[in-house]
């Protein structure tokens, strides 16, 4: 399994195909519509993501010490936003992903690129992750 450097690379290389922004969005939609659906019964208050928006549904499984995440979003472009840290976070052990370092988002011009609105949500995506990760890890050492 490639590293979390190593997909953030892919992913900035991906993005770099593409000079426009416009077509920088196609390719957010695109894996935002690669994300599996979210079953109903996940989608609760619970797995909501206070901070953004649009709705975002976040669930994340705890895996043979690894947290697996699935969500899903009303808007497109967030759908994508939450896709990107999933393909770079999702099957990562909790030390992974609180230590992880997301220079993707810098380097592919996502943050101002965004809306307001948009960028606070990407935060609060992150925040969430991190969240996760911190209480899986937080059980571990019980």
């Amino acid at each position: 399994m490639a590293t979390i450097n190593e997909v953030q690379d892919e992913i900035v290389e991906e993005f770099s195909m593409f000079d426009d922004w416009m077509d920088r969005y196609a390719l957010l939609i695109e894996l935002g519509n690669s994300l599996d659906k979210l079953d109903d019964k996940s989608k609760t208050e619970d797995n909501l993501i206070v901070g953004c928006q649009s709705r975002v549904w976040l669930q994340a499984d705890y895996i043979d010490g690894k947290i697996v995440f699935k969500a899903e979003s009303d808007a497109v472009i967030v759908k994508g936003i939450i896709a990107l840290l999933i393909k770079v976070l999702s099957n990562r052990t909790p030390d992974e992903i609180i230590n992880a370092d997301l220079y993707f988002i810098e380097k592919i011009g996502l943050k101002e690129n965004l809306s307001p609105t948009r960028s606070n949500g990407l935060v609060s995506m992150i925040k969430q992750i991190r969240f996760y990760a911190m209480a899986y890890k937080a059980k571990e050492g019980q």
